[in-house]
């Protein structure tokens, strides 16, 4: 299979369409906690804001949802909202009503900026004094968020931010995620390809977030039986990789594993050496729909992928599919629109367990170790960090008739056992 020079423009999306919300961590991180200075209203109004939510008074359960829905990560977005409408729906056979409450939703867009995260969270829980946050599309913002929710004594579900640190090194007890996390993904990229024996070598930049993802593919694929041959770690600003890349031709692995992030990609070098000309595979995640139509160079590709719409066989997605279609001038749900709609049926089936009550100590303990079917089948909560188990799909990039991008098609559903992440909020 011989790749084009638009690979170029091939990575950009994919960058924007896998792995850009898991590389917030790094840059955006800073911006968020870096906002020491809280607003003085955050300030006086904090001793006395933990309850009113639960005192609501109405009849109503207020729901907060930050995403970006402008800007760069706007198709997350836009998913994020698509299935949170629609797992609302589902989850309350279309009446908006829990334990005979209403349900209200307030969209904020965080512009992909942790600052205005981190303003229209507080604006949510100050003024309109929602009893959860929903969000955000990027690991930046939500890391912004993420202690507000401590602090105003509020349940938050991350989706679908995958930033190992938000149930990691930066957990709090009101934290929940439905998203899954970078190690997840890192585990299920091991198991697309590495078997006993398979050797394979990794490229990826000389930073934080290569360093952190090849050491999670690592300890997969070795946990696998397959053998890492070689590492290879780039300048991120660098103009040419040629030397890097022939460090990976020489140690003559099965399959290059590539982590990347940023427009200054290697993969225009990595087509002109001929890599995969010269029997080394090339792995890497499959991502939405917009990204996938332009990896026409890819079919045959093995790999991993959260979601597509093809790949699970349950009811819910099912429903999901077929209302997607009904509702959004034919369009099918992508990558993260299922996540939405997890999120919005773990609210549904936590309130149902408390009767209505959102006050947070109560939502905690029925939602640690809470499992509920979602479009990816069964997740479920653990107890220990907070973060849902769930399901991830091995497969490979084929042309379909009728279909004008390569196609994710199922080699065999990565199970939530198999894809379980380790334990890192200790």
């Amino acid at each position: 299979m011989k790749f084009k020079s638009s690979i170029g423009l091939l990575i950009l999306m994919l960058l924007l369409g896998m792995f850009l919300v898991a590389c917030g961590d790094d840059s955006s991180n800073d911006n968020g906690s870096g906002d020491s200075n809280n607003s003085s209203s955050e300030n006086n109004n904090n001793d006395n804001s933990s309850n009113d939510a639960a005192d609501d008074t109405n009849g109503t359960v207020k729901i907060g949802v930050l995403a970006s829905l402008t800007g760069v990560l706007e198709a997350y977005g836009q998913q994020t909202q698509r299935g949170f409408e629609l797992g609302l729906d589902y989850a309350t056979d279309g009446t908006r009503e829990v334990a005979g409450k209403k349900i209200e939703v307030i969209y904020e867009d965080t512009e992909t900026d942790a600052t205005v995260a981190r303003q229209k969270a507080i604006s949510l829980l100050e003024d309109e004094k929602v009893d959860f946050l929903i969000g955000s599309s990027s690991s930046g913002d939500t890391l912004a968020v993420t202690p507000l929710a401590e602090e105003y004594e509020r349940i938050m579900i991350v989706e679908p931010a995958v930033a190992d640190s938000i149930t990691g090194s930066e957990y709090n007890d009101y934290i929940f995620r439905t998203a899954r996390n970078s190690s997840q993904d890192a585990v299920a990229a091991a198991a697309a390809i590495a078997d006993e024996g398979v050797k394979i070598a990794t490229f990826a930049p000389d930073y934080s977030f290569g360093h952190d993802g090849v050491a999670a593919f690592k300890q997969a694929a070795l946990d696998l039986g397959a053998e890492i041959v070689h590492e290879e770690y780039a300048d991120q600003n660098a103009a040419d990789f040629t030397a890097n890349i022939q460090k990976v031709i020489e140690a003559d692995p099965d399959y290059l594993f590539v982590v990347w992030s940023g427009a200054n990609s290697p993969w225009n070098q990595i087509v002109d050496m001929q890599v995969q000309e010269q029997g080394i595979k090339i792995s890497t995640g499959a991502p939405d729909i917009a990204a996938l139509a332009t990896m026409s160079p890819l079919v045959g590709m093995e790999g991993f992928t959260v979601y597509y719409h093809t790949l699970p066989d349950n009811e819910v997605n099912d429903w999901l599919v077929e209302e997607h279609i009904s509702r959004y001038d034919g369009d099918v749900p992508d990558l993260f629109t299922p996540g939405g709609m997890s999120a919005a049926i773990a609210i549904v089936e936590a309130l149902e367990k408390t009767e209505g009550d959102t006050t947070a100590v109560t939502l905690i303990d029925v939602m640690e170790g809470m499992s509920f079917e979602t479009p990816k089948g069964t997740m479920t909560f653990r107890e220990e960090d907070h973060q849902a188990l769930q399901s991830l799909y091995a497969i490979t990039l084929e042309e379909q008739d009728g279909v004008d991008y390569p196609v994710p098609v199922l080699n065999r559903v990565l199970t939530p056992e198999e894809t379980a992440p380790p334990i890192m909020n200790d």
